[in-house]
């Protein structure tokens, strides 16, 4: 099967020649030498993707299904120039296809057990989607919002009631004689245990019309508890025997399987991307690379949101951990132009990225703790131009860089204290600490607005709403439990600086309760998303303590940095 391509196949040969200018490297560390290797995506590159393009437009079978194809710019032994292309995952339904990169040995082995779990991952996902559309949701939201409205207007009335029936004490106290006193008294005594019989009656009456809904909802969701537990499991019995099979070879001539790459596991359909499959081809048949371009190709769907014939870069959670032993034996490139300094006006150990600084808080052998900057990203996003952040910082910059794991994150314009571990047994440990409330979070805000008590706390239940992400909302019936204590540190003119200490870890956690009016009411300075109008530089949140046991040392750290506004 021919795979190697002519340069003429896809472009005019004096672009090759007189372009070479590059717009993006896929790059990663070497496991043994800790070097930083790099392969450009070059002008040159991209013009071969933009033929094969034109190659795929012609064919309506590549546009059935969205998927990211690459190309690979390789040299022969004797110099000569040829061109590798290949796709992610199957096209069409097959691996092999004529022309194309063949897949990374070791899938054929899995090929029946993968169909069939496919089968059974496709019928869970089903049923799921049923179950989650059961008609009793909305009729219990339903009818639990009408009882709702039905006892505060009680309240309301009972409420009238009673201030009515405390007036007229004070009024026949001093008119009526002893007899009819006691007589009027006990009147007055009657209507409000009547009143409480109501209120019992109406509540007893909610409970007979809710609870067979509450127990078909909570039989419904244990169901959709352990369809998704199913779910995991088959995944992960798929992925590694998938992993166990997959074997990838570098331009060392040194081979590893998936599962001795990533230990810890990685997402399904690692392996099966463009980029590994090209430089495996490429290291197996003594072909130098010279450069890579992806692109996608096809239809999207909802939750991919891949433009067509746009180029994108390493993946971030399949292929970018790989491209370290993927590069191995190439020549690394000239040292980068980054270097630690030290900041002149913190005693923060930092690095610079152009002109963002990145201040160290605190670093041992186990993990790290940087005071991240406002607008920059905790962890890469999915997509190109959001691969900057702080992870992909250090992990360019450490020599252990590609071991680092976010231990949590932080919104991308809230600045402070952002903690990261150097090993997975690390990032177990202290994963265990948040998720059981034993890290103590300390943030400072200035709100847009004057706070009318001192302190207090906020316990309101927060809600992704899939239809309208990222925005967070309070919702009693799906919301997850989400408390904050909050102290008013200073009064600045119209604005209030308060301290918030979370004692849960929710999306946007903060920023709902002080916008929300059964919250605090008032946003947080230059908080956009949940309707701060000021205009200002920056969301004024800060991370500005934290506080935790450390795995290894067995010593408690406070870690600090000072607020920025």
């Amino acid at each position: 099967m021919v795979v190697l391509h002519a340069l003429s196949d896809f472009i005019d040969c004096d672009f090759a020649i007189s372009d070479s200018s590059c717009s993006y490297w896929y790059q990663g560390r070497c496991p043994q030498s800790g070097a930083r290797l790099k392969l450009p995506r070059t002008s040159m590159s991209e013009a071969i993707a933009h033929g094969l393009m034109q190659y795929l437009a012609m064919n309506n079978c590549y546009s059935r299904e969205g998927k990211m194809y690459g190309i690979l710019l390789v040299e022969l032994p004797n110099g000569e120039q040829r061109v590798l292309k290949a796709f992610s995952g199957l096209l069409n339904g097959c691996s092999v296809v004529e022309g194309w990169v063949p897949p990374i040995p070791g899938r054929d082995e899995v090929a029946f057990e993968e169909a069939r779990t496919l089968a059974q991952l496709d019928a869970i996902k089903q049923e799921i989607i049923t179950l989650k559309q059961l008609t009793e949701r909305q009729q219990y939201e339903i009818l639990f919002n009408d009882f709702e409205q039905q006892l505060q207007a009680m309240s309301d009335r009972h409420r009238y009631c009673k201030h009515q029936r405390q007036e007229k004490r004070q009024q026949i106290c001093n008119t009526l004689s002893p007899e009819a006193l006691t007589i009027a008294l006990e009147q007055l005594d009657e209507e409000s245990r009547q009143q409480g019989i109501e209120r019992r009656q109406l509540k007893r009456q909610q409970t007979a019309v809710l609870q067979p809904l509450q127990q078909l909802i909570a039989t419904t969701d244990a169901r959709i508890s352990e369809l998704k537990q199913q779910r995991k499991a088959l995944s992960r019995q798929l992925q590694t025997q998938m992993h166990a099979s997959y074997s990838l070879t570098n331009f060392s001539g040194r081979s590893q399987s998936l599962q001795e790459l990533m230990p810890g596991g990685s997402p399904t359909g690692t392996g099966d991307c463009c980029a590994p499959k090209l430089l495996h081809y490429a290291a197996t048949h003594n072909l130098k690379p010279l450069a890579m371009a992806e692109f996608w190709w096809g239809t999207s769907s909802a939750n991919q949101d891949k433009i067509p014939g746009k180029f994108y870069g390493a993946c971030t959670e399949r292929c970018q951990p790989l491209m370290g032993f993927l590069l191995s034996g190439l020549k690394p490139p000239l040292p980068a132009k980054e270097k630690a300094v030290r900041s002149p006006s913190s005693p923060d150990r930092g690095r610079v990225w152009g002109e963002v600084t990145l201040p160290i808080i605190y670093e041992d052998e186990w993990l790290i703790a940087v005071n991240k900057p406002a607008g920059l990203l905790s962890v890469p996003g999915r997509y190109r131009d959001r691969q900057d952040s702080v992870l992909s910082r250090l992990r360019d910059l450490l020599p252990d860089g590609m071991a680092l794991i976010s231990v949590h994150r932080l919104d991308q314009e809230t600045s402070g204290i952002l903690l990261l571990a150097r090993n997975r047994q690390t990032h177990r440990q202290l994963s265990q600490q948040f998720q059981q409330r034993q890290i103590h979070k300390v943030y400072e805000a200035i709100l847009s607005g004057a706070v009318t008590v001192e302190q207090g706390k906020i316990d309101l239940p927060l809600w992704g709403d899939p239809e309208n992400r990222p925005e967070q909302k309070v919702d009693w019936l799906y919301g997850k439990p989400s408390l904050t204590h909050f102290q008013v540190i200073a009064r600045e003119g119209n604005y209030t600086r308060v301290e918030f200490t979370p004692l849960t870890g929710r999306t946007h956690q903060l920023r709902v309760h002080a916008a929300d009016p059964r919250g605090l009411g008032i946003t947080i300075l230059g908080d956009r998303l949940y309707g701060c109008c000021a205009v200002t530089s920056r969301l004024h949140l800060h991370a500005r303590e934290l506080r935790f046991e450390h795995p290894q040392l067995e010593k408690t750290l406070h870690l600090q940095a000072i607020t920025p506004f």
